[in-house]
């Protein structure tokens, strides 16, 4: 087993990653740029270090600078996470270079599986079907072709894609031409790789992704399946495990896809095999994300695994303890993602700085997060603040949960898409499972103005910010007027006005009347 781990993340997924380390006895190292200097992952760490400025090219994707880091500390082994450099095979290949253990499959499985063109033949000669589409497109002229012979609407996406981005939908040839270029561009820009591939852009269909890990003594577990059809702009918001449109029988068909497509890539330690499902009850390879995913806590809760222990015992060449016979799903669960985004402007991202966090708790709740009071919400990084996970012996007791935990859950001074999550909980078509990818899309789930309870929590938490009433939390200089006889900058009542309506918009729900 390693003796000290360096986690090459930040946020919540790095502080998840220490916990683990402390569980297996191992020690942790933690990187920060200057702006995470406060971050709680820097905190828990046994061990934390410097690497950058806030700029992610400089820091958290520095490889020369986390190669130099995990040296100087004495790691033998690099958990990659999610994010940044977790899917980068050249990363992977430096670190086994320089004599480190990559926490992840091999850099050849990121290199095959990561590239969404190779990935396809993969499971086309694992004998998997893949959704009807294209070799790799290097024009603009033979996506038109490609387009025409697959059958319109079509899909435009980047062979090196991920997270959404170099995905268009075309419903002609005029709008291939123009989308496909755009798509190239993007590709290039995000990926280093203009290539792109056409689908058959098959609607209406759900997400269903199957959770695997397999170590280097032949040994592929299946952990079941997780529901992620509920999408705004091909991002997950909230996810499930088990599927309410996955029958026993198709679970069984689909759970054996996935492992021989794992079997196939050759790859090992966790990762995750994504479908598409008809409302016919066909299934449709879709890609394979070589690391450990942002929902992963939904299977962890109802099956009982550690998926991040797990990984790192499979990396230092340990047997899986356990295969698919001795694994019981119990439950369900439900996760939602809680990210700085204004949902009441278009979703516009939302920055500065936290007035306080309150996490919510009681039975059945789970919350990943690496929020504290005073923390500043910066435009570097991605705009997740938290995951809130509920557990529930049936689907509508881990909805029932999970609304009770995110009316408990306070994130002051940002924006964010509480309100948003509740309304979509609240769906009808959602409470029945009768949703797909294109749920948000067909539903309009968000009122017009800021519920009357967030207005009147709004209201406190604004009171509360005036007065210095924050325990302990700085006030941010630059909200204020400047002052003009060298004393304390003074709050104005235009300022006051900003906070409340930025407070507003924030998510709180309702405060006790106590309070």
């Amino acid at each position: 087993m390693f003796s000290k781990v360096l986690v090459a993340n930040r946020g919540e997924i790095a502080l998840r990653i220490v916990r683990a380390c402390r569980d297996l006895r191992i020690r942790s190292v933690a990187i920060y740029s200057e702006v995470d200097r406060l971050s709680p992952h820097v905190r828990y760490a046994d061990e934390a270090r410097l690497v950058g400025p806030a700029d992610a090219r400089e820091s958290y994707l520095n490889i020369d600078r986390i190669l130099e880091v995990a040296k100087e500390c004495g790691a033998d082994a690099i958990h990659p996470g999610y994010g940044f450099l977790a899917e980068n095979s050249a990363f992977a290949e430096a670190c086994i270079n320089a004599g480190l253990t990559f926490i992840g499959p091999s850099p050849e499985s990121i290199r095959i599986m990561g590239d969404k063109i190779q990935a396809r033949q993969v499971a086309e000669a694992a004998g998997v079907p893949v959704v009807p589409g294209s070799t790799n497109v290097k024009t603009v002229d033979d996506a038109v072709r490609i387009a025409s012979e697959v059958g319109f609407p079509v899909m435009i996406k980047a062979a090196a894609g991920g997270g959404g981005r170099g995905i268009r939908m075309a419903d002609n040839k005029d709008e291939v031409r123009r989308f496909a270029a755009q798509a190239m561009q993007e590709a290039q820009a995000a990926f280093g790789n203009p290539t792109i591939y056409v689908e058959r852009n098959l609607q209406p269909v759900r997400h269903i992704e199957v959770q695997v890990i397999a170590d280097h003594h032949g040994n592929v577990v299946q952990l079941g399946e997780r529901e992620c059809s509920i999408q705004r702009r091909h991002q997950k918001l909230i996810e499930e495990c088990p599927s309410v449109a996955v029958t026993a029988d198709l679970r069984r068909s689909i759970a054996r896809a996935a492992t021989k497509i794992t079997r196939a890539a050759n790859y090992h330690n966790v990762g995750t095999v994504e479908f598409l499902l008809t409302e016919e009850g066909n299934f449709y390879f879709l890609e394979m994300n070589t690391r450990l995913q942002v929902e992963h806590p939904v299977t962890e809760i109802t099956t009982g695994v550690d998926l991040v222990k797990d990984a790192m015992l499979v990396a230092a060449g340990n047997e899986l303890p356990y295969d698919e016979t001795e694994l019981m799903t119990r439950g369900w669960a439900m996760e939602c993602r809680i990210v700085a985004e204004d949902p009441f402007n278009n979703f516009l991202p939302s920055v500065g700085q936290l007035v306080l966090a309150r996490e919510p708790a009681g039975p059945g709740i789970r919350v990943e997060s690496a929020l504290y009071d005073g923390m500043e919400i910066t435009p570097y990084y991605d705009s997740l603040l938290a995951k809130v996970t509920a557990w529930g012996r049936s689907r509508e007791g881990a909805r029932d949960r999970m609304r009770r935990a995110l009316t408990e859950m306070r994130v002051v001074g940002v924006a964010t898409n509480i309100p948003y999550l509740l309304q979509i909980l609240e769906q009808e078509d959602f409470k029945a499972g009768t949703f797909d990818t294109g749920f948000l899309d067909r539903h309009r789930v968000l009122p017009e103005e800021p519920l009357e309870q967030q207005e009147e929590a709004a209201a406190i938490a604004a009171l509360l910010l005036v007065t210095g009433d924050t325990n302990g939390v700085a006030e941010k200089p630059t909200a204020a007027a400047p002052a003009t006889d060298g004393t304390a900058p003074q709050r104005t009542s235009a300022w006051r006005q900003k906070m409340t309506g930025d407070l507003v918009r924030s998510g709180m729900g309702r405060w006790p009347k106590s309070i």
